[in-house]
């Protein structure tokens, strides 16, 4: 099975033509707490499931918390 998750990368465009852009080193990435199924009527209301919420997904069991800023998770 996989997680959902979302992932996060910053850019700032300083112009346009010509085009100069400036990616941050660091993106974000947040991921579900519980293993991805298509939604269905019996698993609807499961958000440790369906949403990515960091607020939330801190509260399942199943969290695993980093203080790395920069860590092989």
């Amino acid at each position: 099975m996989a997680k959902k998750f979302d992932l996060r990368v910053y850019v700032v465009v300083v112009s346009f033509h010509p085009l100069i852009a400036y990616i941050c080193e660091e993106g974000l990435a947040r991921f579900c707490t519980v293993d991805y199924q298509t939604p269905t009527t019996q698993n609807f209301s499961n958000g440790y499931m369906h949403l990515t919420n960091y607020s939330l997904n801190k509260l399942n069991e199943n969290f695993v918390q980093t203080d790395e800023l920069v860590a092989p998770n």
